[in-house]
């Protein structure tokens, strides 16, 4: 079993799990702190699955896809325990096993013991710092993708964590956990690489991370866009 294990009344499931033993299933887990110091292949081949299973022609899709499901698991397994218990899992990347090919919770399990406690500096430390600055070169170092796309995709996906996180808190009556979860990401928010990320009481983003150019992709509910733009691929065939 994992943080946040059940999502069935007891804390929350999906996206905010963390195993703390490997998967039953296997996997080729790796610590992301080797993904860091650049070993790419794992992540080039989840960019690849990703960029092939949404169809999408151009490789910054896939890869900004496969970088918004990472950074919300990154977020939602700090930001969880933080709202509820006041500390959350240290989350040193030595630590923190990830499998590209698997889906949550799977992709994910944690080695560690130490918490840290649940104050903005402490998880900008932990999840910006740590994780999604060294992710980001990684993702650079793929292909072409804007470091605006991407510290957006981080703000987009800190603010629907919180978003579930609100829903479960006022689900269960955890007043307390919705106002804690909110006072982090507020102030998260202001930090420099998320600062105007998104904005107004809906937390909506202020880019996008381009799904509309997948196929039937469409747009998120909090993207920047009001209706999708012309691509230019629409009329062009499937490529072989």
């Amino acid at each position: 079993m994992g943080l946040g294990a059940s999502g069935d009344g007891g804390e929350p499931g999906g996206f905010f799990v963390l195993r703390t033993t490997a998967p039953v299933t296997g996997g080729a887990h790796r610590p992301l702190a080797r993904l860091y110091a650049g070993e790419d292949g794992p992540l080039t081949a989840r960019v690849d699955h990703v960029t092939a299973r949404i169809g999408a022609r151009e490789r910054r899709v896939g890869a900004s896809v496969a970088h918004l499901g990472l950074a919300a698991r990154l977020w939602s397994t700090a930001l969880g325990p933080a709202a509820l218990h006041g500390r959350f899992p240290a989350l040193d990347p030595a630590e923190l096993f990830w499998d590209g090919a698997l889906t949550s919770p799977d992709d994910l399990w944690w080695a560690g013991s130490a918490t840290r406690p649940a104050t903005v500096d402490e998880l900008s430390a932990a999840v910006l710092d740590a994780h999604l600055v060294p992710l980001h070169a990684a993702l650079r170092r793929d292909g072409a993708v804007s470091p605006r796309l991407l510290w957006g995709n981080a703000g987009s996906a800190l603010a629907g964590a919180l978003r579930e996180l609100i829903r479960w808190a006022r689900a269960r009556g955890r007043p307390e956990a919705a106002e804690r979860a909110a006072a982090l990401v507020s102030g998260l928010l202001a930090h420099p690489d998320l600062a105007g990320t998104v904005r107004g009481p809906r937390l909506r983003r202020t880019s996008c991370c381009l799904y509309y150019r997948a196929p039937g992709g469409g747009l998120c509910g909090d993207c920047v866009f009001d209706h999708a733009p012309r691509t230019g691929l629409e009329a062009r065939p499937p490529a072989p």
